[in-house]
């Protein structure tokens, strides 16, 4: 519980320790935009990177070690992420609910159930 007796938000909690991590090492002038979007794109690739040649079934049945290191992978996705949005003032929580109410909308559920279309592409039956 925080000062206000709210559960902490763990967005907010990955934000400040991400801020803390960076001020320590001097490291705020490096973390711009861009810079932090194009290391999201690279950890991101290195995620892909542990699918690339896998089937479906063996994406989906991952061994110990492989899925320990996409974790990890994963993980570095979402800290880059927030730093970004952190660096950009950008509630990343508030913007994932309107674009989760922007999806809804876009994909209904009686015309995109089933269906992997892009929203564009679905058509009433």
């Amino acid at each position: 519980m925080d000062e206000r007796g709210a559960a902490p938000d763990a967005l907010a909690e990955l934000r400040d320790a991400l801020r803390a991590f960076a001020a320590e090492r001097d490291w705020e002038r490096f973390h711009t935009p861009k810079n932090l979007a194009m290391a999201l794109s690279g950890e991101a690739g290195e995620l892909i990177e542990h699918f690339q040649w896998l089937s479906a079934e063996q994406s989906a049945a991952l061994d110990a070690t492989t899925r320990e290191a996409v974790a990890l992978e994963m993980a570095d996705v979402l800290l880059y992420l927030v730093r970004l949005a952190d660096v950009l003032e950008v509630d990343l929580a508030a913007a994932a609910r309107r674009k989760i109410a922007i999806n809804a909308q876009r994909y209904p559920a009686a015309l995109a159930r089933g269906r992997a279309d892009k929203y564009d592409r679905l058509q009433e039956p």
